[in-house]
């Protein structure tokens, strides 16, 4: 800046004025010689405030070196800062001056200098730039890209594609903790994702939707500032026409974090205009995910969440609330319409909302007093209607209903009802009510036969003391008083629309003999442009006669209609007016999406699903029109012969459907037979483990009670002497005798328990023998099951095999009936031999079934058996318990016997030996040995029949 002062003072001292460009060539010469950094920066500094007023000067001079000062200044940022001012200053188009022509040369430059800037490929190093934390260079340099995009978006954004984390870099931008940057991040981000589907996909899967929403959310939601609305114009950018984007942001679960943006409070007066800016927003974003541009599946979905997270409930409560501005009220109808358009579960809950009045009434009916008044606005009631189409659309159930407010059955009339409004519409004053009544009548028709029928039966009443007379007379009297275009175009739809596959609709409004002449009339004569289109749709009504008449009135059969449209007009004359329908600028318009969207009221004239309609019908009028008699009556003898074969494949297709059924149910029966069997096995096979593991018990408890018996003999071998006196020798032998007759007593009653031990045992084997016999039963029928079961499976193989051949014989049956033509024979010797075929099949379907029959029977006396013997298996169980308990109970018995022998053992042997001492006479030691060897030997028989127990 010295380095400035002096040569503009100097120069001013010496009285000549230097010139702008002068002055700049010198500030560049001194960036680029300049060995001091401090002189550089100056010099940068000096170009960046003359930039905006010598812009032209500045950027032919001065980009070269404002970029080489980026690459080779780095790590001074404020010179970095002035450069990129200075940069952001010459491309920009933000320009003072008021005057257009400067504008213009603003413009004009803003576009040369960004294609400058973008050969030098510099875009890569103001990427890196970018990554500097340092305020005074990552604001310049975020608003220079910003520029650059606005500039030459596609091919900064190709830069921006291929460079390594360049996307990355920019994200980082959003987490910038300075408002100020992260503000302008988001309008550099805006202009980043502008038709680039690629990009977009990397902004969203670099966690867009998340930082979106939270900064959303900590802005206040729809209260918030202009900082929302950028971010919800980045969403949009983000979603719209991206498939992918927003299966990711359904599946985020991002769907749930939109319903507080619609949580609006009961005080709707005073709505800021940034409030109506962002809720606007908020709602075009809804409507982004549930187009019907969209893919039918992606879109389905999205409404079905809106429903589960009560997002539709929430707007419908904006729908029906006060005070609501009318823009807002407005794109609100089109939002819940594409909400609840095709979803029939969306349908059935906004045919439940109430408006909250005294006393409620249906919204559907509050929304179409609003439609038919002529006083509310027009885009308002274009809402409505599209509402009341998106509500009818794929919905069987709510085209019944509004048909039967129409219906002298249903009629209520203390209540307004939706049909009375639509009939209200239809015949006021007011063109455009006409119009959109007419439109919404015929949606409640389309696609659905029953409800045009039911539509017939609607009486209306005209004028006090005149008879009542039908809603399709009271349409074409309407038709014939010559009313505004709009009103006619308007029931001429609804009638082709009524009568397209409605053969009883065409004989109802043909019986009117003033109709037919009057369609002709209008078709022949010679009126204005906007006349054409109602005689195109007179031309087309009067072909959906000829198409879909069945020949019941004798005087409007096809033929004679026909033979009137070749005299009174022409069949060239006829198609061609017939061809002012799609000729028609307002047809094109209709067709290109279903919302009706129209810049004022006179442009009204076709419905965006009545165009499908003239598609499909257009072409099969014409060609009806030039068929000649003999070709209808062999039409005529085709049809009947396919219905006749449509009648007999439909028969048999009845005979399968129930062979099916029935088969399906032999084969459940099945499966739960082999699942019953199978349940069996496990039983029996846990009755035999349980009966095996009793036995190894039992032989446990005879091995114990044989050890035990040992261990007491032994005891039994011990003996003590003691001494006595001599008065206590009588007193000794009484007890000796007493002792004696006891051990018998006690002998006696163990040889008794020895010998109901011996019977319990023989009891316990015989029942071993059962248990084993019925074991072996068991298994000779788990045998006979398996072999059940291979037959089975034998069985469900031919099923199989039967089904097939008689699906094969179906479509040759149907093919045989559409390769069928009128005279030919062959088909039909063909169809006798495929049906005696079927019969033959039949039989053997038959025949399976009484084997199928036989199997299960055997299969109920086998698990018969089963039973029984699962029944004798418990009983032996049973018994063995109760064996094993008396088993138990004798041997503690025998134990107590055994105990108390070894006492009076004990007591005689010291009782003899008192007596020995005392001198009285004893038995021999010997014989005591002999006895107790007897004694001993006994035990051991004893023991011995135990052990054989």
């Amino acid at each position: 800046m010295n380095f400035l002062r002096g040569v503009m003072g100097g120069q001013q001292s010496s009285g000549v004025q230097p010139s702008g460009a002068e002055t700049i060539q010198k500030l560049c010469d001194r960036v680029a010689s300049s060995t001091l950094l401090e002189d550089r920066r100056d010099a940068v500094r000096a170009l960046k405030s003359l930039s905006k007023k010598y812009r032209l000067e500045v950027g032919t001079q001065a980009m070269d070196h404002l970029l080489n000062v980026l690459q080779t200044d780095r790590s001074d940022s404020e010179i970095i800062g002035y450069a990129l001012d200075t940069l952001y200053n010459i491309v920009s188009n933000d320009t003072e001056e008021a005057e257009e022509n400067q504008q213009v040369q603003a413009d004009d430059l803003g576009v040369q200098f960004t294609e400058m800037f973008m050969k030098q490929e510099t875009v890569t190093l103001l990427l890196s730039v970018l990554e500097e934390f340092d305020f005074h260079v990552r604001w310049p340099g975020v608003k220079l890209l910003t520029t650059l995009l606005k500039q030459q978006g596609p091919q900064v954004q190709q830069i921006v594609l291929v460079c390594p984390m360049g996307v990355s870099r920019l994200m980082d931008l959003l987490d910038d903790s300075r408002e100020v940057i992260r503000n302008d991040g988001l309008l550099l981000l805006q202009q980043l994702t502008k038709g680039n589907a690629a990009i977009q996909k990397i902004v969203a899967f670099e966690n867009a939707f998340e930082r979106l929403l939270d900064i959303i959310t900590e802005e206040g939601n729809s209260d918030g500032g202009i900082v929302v609305e950028d971010c919800l114009i980045l969403l949009q950018n983000l979603l719209k026409y991206n498939n992918s984007n927003q299966n990711f942001f359904k599946e985020g679960s991002y769907i749930q974090r939109m319903k507080p943006w619609f949580e609006v409070g009961d005080d709707n007066s005073g709505w800021s205009a940034q409030k109506v800016t962002n809720l606007h927003l908020m709602l075009q974003l809804v409507r982004v995910l549930v187009s019907p541009m969209n893919p039918p599946g992606a879109t389905s979905s999205c409404q079905k969440v809106m429903y589960q997270c009560g997002l539709l409930q929430q707007l419908c409560i904006i729908l029906m609330a006060t005070g609501v501005p009318a823009d807002i009220l407005t794109e609100t109808i089109n939002t819940v319409s594409e909400v609840i358009r095709g979803s029939q579960i969306n349908q059935d809950y906004f045919a439940s909302v109430n408006a909250p009045s005294n006393p409620p009434r249906p919204a559907i009916v509050v929304l179409l007093m609003s439609m038919v008044n002529e006083r509310q606005p027009f885009v308002l009631r274009c809402a409505v209607l599209y509402c009341f189409q998106c509500f009818l659309y794929k919905n069987q159930k709510g085209q019944a209903e509004i048909v039967a407010t129409l219906l002298p059955s249903t009629i209520d009339a203390t209540s307004l009802s939706a049909g009375q409004l639509l009939c209200g519409g239809l015949f006021s004053t007011d063109s455009l009510s006409n119009w959109c009544a007419a439109v919404a009548l015929a949606h409640a028709l389309l696609e659905n036969s029953t409800q045009k029928e039911q539509l017939l039966r609607v009486q209306l009443a005209t004028s006090i003391g005149n008879p009542p007379v039908s809603l399709l007379q009271q349409c074409t009297n309407i038709l014939s008083q010559g009313s505004k275009v709009q009103t006619r175009v308007g029931l001429l739809m609804l009638l082709c629309t009524w009568l397209s596959s409605c053969p009883i609709a065409v004989t109802h409004f043909l019986h009117n003999a003033a109709n037919v002449p009057f369609l002709t009339a209008q078709i022949s004569e010679n009126l204005g442009e906007e006349e054409q289109l109602v005689q195109g749709l007179c031309a087309l009504l009067l072909g959906i006669c000829i198409y879909y008449n069945d020949n019941s009135l004798e005087n409007n059969t096809k033929e004679k209609l026909k033979q009137l449209i070749e005299k009174r007009l022409g069949k060239e004359i006829f198609i061609e007016k017939l061809s002012f329908i799609n000729k028609h600028e307002c047809y094109s318009k209709a067709a290109q999406k279903p919302q009706p969207t129209f810049s004022n009221p006179d442009h009204m004239m076709f419905d965006h699903e009545f165009t499908k309609l003239v598609k499909e019908l257009e072409a099969v009028i014409i060609k009806a029109v030039y068929k000649s008699s003999e070709e209808d009556k062999k039409e005529e003898e085709v049809k009947k012969s396919l219905e006749q074969h449509d009648n007999i494949i439909s028969h048999y297709k009845n005979v399968i459907r129930e062979q099916d059924t029935q088969l399906e149910e032999l084969k459940q029966s099945v499966s739960s037979l082999q699942a019953k069997n199978e349940q069996l096995q496990t039983t029996v096979s846990q009755q035999l483990a349980q009966i095996q593991q009793h036995k190894d018990q039992y032989n446990v408890l005879k091995v114990q009670l044989g050890k035990d018996n040992q261990h007491h003999n032994a005891h039994n071998s011990s003996a003590q002497v003691n001494g006595f006196q001599p008065e206590e020798v009588s007193r000794l032998k009484e007890e000796i005798e007493e002792l004696k007759k006891q051990q018998d007593l006690l002998k006696g009653e163990l040889s008794e328990k020895n010998t109901l031990i011996q019977n319990l045992s023989s009891q316990a084997g015989s029942q071993t023998e059962q248990a084993t016999g019925g074991s072996e039963q068991v298994s000779e029928l788990q045998k006979e099951i398996e072999t059940l079961r291979s037959q089975l499976y034998v069985q469900s193989s031919e099923i199989n095999r039967l089904q097939t051949e008689r699906m094969e014989l179906l479509q040759k049956i149907e093919a045989n009936a559409t390769a069928a033509a009128p005279g030919d024979h062959a088909p039909q010797a063909k169809n006798i031999e495929l049906e005696e075929k079927v019969a033959s099949l039949l039989r053997e379907l038959n025949s399976t079934k009484e084997e199928l029959k036989s199997v299960s029977e055997e299969r109920a006396s086998l698990k018969q058996e089963l039973d029984s013997v699962r029944s004798t298996a418990a009983i032996l169980q049973d018994e063995k318990l109760k064996l094993t308990q008396e088993v138990s109970e004798s041997k503690k018995e025998q134990d107590d016997l055994l105990i108390l022998l070894a006492d009076q053992d004990q007591k005689i042997l010291s009782l003899k030996n008192k007596l020995k001492e005392l001198g009285e006479q004893v038995e021999d030691e010997d014989d005591l040995e002999s006895g107790d060897a007897a004694d001993e030997d006994d035990l051991d028989d004893d023991d011995g029949r135990e052990d054989d127990m």
